[in-house]
């Protein structure tokens, strides 16, 4: 196999690769920060529910989580699985598997607040939700955004165990390829594609940072 040709279908599988990060980074901001609420939430029984999700979904390989969600369905509803619920499955299993993470993450930049914010702004008349919204979540996003940046560099990483459930992602396909033809270059390509990809991914969330700083030079 040509070089170009081989670099065509990297590519092909670098697209996966893309949209399972990028359905996976959307999707788990946003449960993770419903889950954070759950867990902080005054309702016991939300609040255990929240902490057993996260306590379950940290404690246990992704792979294992995306071999449940895909079989799940059959071995416990006895549904027919089809070939195009592989890709959903891995959307699902990112999904929650990294909200988990993320929840964690709001929560301890939430918990960084002083309470005498929330105080002020209740003497001030403030509702809860305008405090967070208004006040709290803005110093959150700031302080929250080194660790999201690591995350977000370990789920670039991490959409290559899609192969767990034969979704042909870039991974995966570099295997193929280097098994076909007996070749190591497959891998060093895909390696070069995953280190300029969390090079811009890097690059993005260091010049959020660097607009939301309050002293810039």
């Amino acid at each position: 196999m040509s070089f170009s040709t081989m670099l065509i279908k990297l590519l092909g599988g670098l697209w996966v690769s893309a949209e399972i990060f990028a359905v996976t980074l959307v999707f788990s901001l946003i449960l993770g920060l419903l889950v954070c609420f759950g867990r902080r939430s005054r309702c016991k029984i939300l609040s255990a529910f929240c902490r057993i999700y996260i306590s379950v979904l940290r404690g246990t390989p992704l792979m294992l989580q995306l071999l449940v969600v895909y079989f799940g369905p059959y071995y416990l509803l006895h549904m027919q699985i089809s070939y195009g619920y592989r890709l959903i499955a891995v959307f699902i299993g990112f999904v929650l598997n990294y909200a988990a993470y993320f929840a964690e993450i709001y929560r301890s930049g939430i918990e960084s607040i002083s309470v005498g914010q929330w105080e002020a702004a209740q003497i001030l008349g403030y509702t809860r939700a305008q405090t967070f919204f208004h006040i709290i979540f803005p110093q959150v996003v700031k302080r929250i955004l080194p660790p999201v940046c690591n995350e977000t560099i370990t789920l670039v990483k991490d959409t290559s165990l899609a192969f767990a459930i034969t979704v042909t992602e870039m991974f995966t396909l570099a295997k193929q390829i280097a098994a076909a033809n007996t070749t190591m270059l497959p891998f060093v390509i895909a390696g070069v594609f995953y280190y300029v990809f969390n090079l811009l991914v890097a690059f993005a969330f260091h010049a959020l940072e660097k607009k939301l700083s309050y002293y810039n030079s």
